[in-house]
């Protein structure tokens, strides 16, 4: 009987081949546990591996099809920096709006472990979509991590700015925290997103790790929109 790792492999293969491309419904697990002969949950971890690594998305009403290569899951990014060189995808741009050294606020400290108001280098960037900004992003970095990359200091982006400072750090990206809140926009935040009013925005504070402990970056995300989640994510 086949096991839930034979099951994603198979699949995973058909995707990387191109026999499966982006938008195609895959089997559904009912399918899936009829064709394989496995069990309900054999075929639920396999779709879920499939899910993880940024290879397949759910969608409402057409079951599971396959992800886009510009998929926003981190499994996905991490990939497409290792075989392009960009973390960003075909249709996305990103255009840096600030560089330089801040004081921490309080949100960015307790995940850098340091007191607020200490010196921590940030990149503040804005990413649009065909054009159109769809979110707001600022990382922060420790010193350690802008001594082996230095380019984080210049204003050019790629949007894999962590995954070259893991390859300088010599250490593999582990896992990544994302805690979702919802609040109204700043100031700034309205401007460079093009909204207007009173507006409720998504922010996620991305924690990243690499597998030797250290944090290479703290993010903060901002995009319009509403929700309360917290997950992590293994890399």
């Amino acid at each position: 009987m086949a096991g839930y790792a034979e099951i994603a492999a198979h699949y995973t293969k058909l995707i990387e081949s191109g026999e499966l491309a982006p938008g195609d419904r895959l089997p559904t697990q009912r399918e899936v546990m009829q064709e394989w002969g496995v069990a309900q949950q054999t075929a639920s971890r396999s779709f879920r591996v499939l899910r993880e690594n940024g290879l397949t998305k759910a969608t409402t009403g057409g079951g599971t099809v396959v992800a886009d290569p510009g998929s926003s899951n981190v499994a996905a990014r991490v990939r497409t920096w290792a075989s392009t060189g960009r973390a960003l995808a075909k249709e996305e741009s990103s255009r840096i709006v600030e560089i330089g050294t801040v004081g921490a606020d309080e949100v960015v400290a307790a995940r850098l472990e340091i007191e607020p108001g200490s010196p921590v280098h940030v990149r503040r960037r804005v990413v649009s979509r065909n054009g159109v900004p769809t979110h707001m992003s600022s990382s922060y970095y420790p010193a350690y991590v802008i001594e082996a990359t230095p380019e984080l200091t210049e204003a050019v982006s790629t949007g894999g700015s962590r995954e070259l400072a893991a390859e300088r750090l010599g250490s593999p990206q582990s896992r990544v925290l994302e805690e979702v809140t919802s609040r109204l926009a700043t100031v700034q935040e309205l401007e460079a997103l093009g909204l207007t009013g009173s507006t409720v925005v998504t922010q996620v504070v991305r924690t990243a790790w690499l597998s030797d402990g250290r944090i290479v970056e703290v993010a903060v995300k901002v995009a319009h929109g509403s929700t309360v989640l917290r997950w992590t994510t293994p890399l």
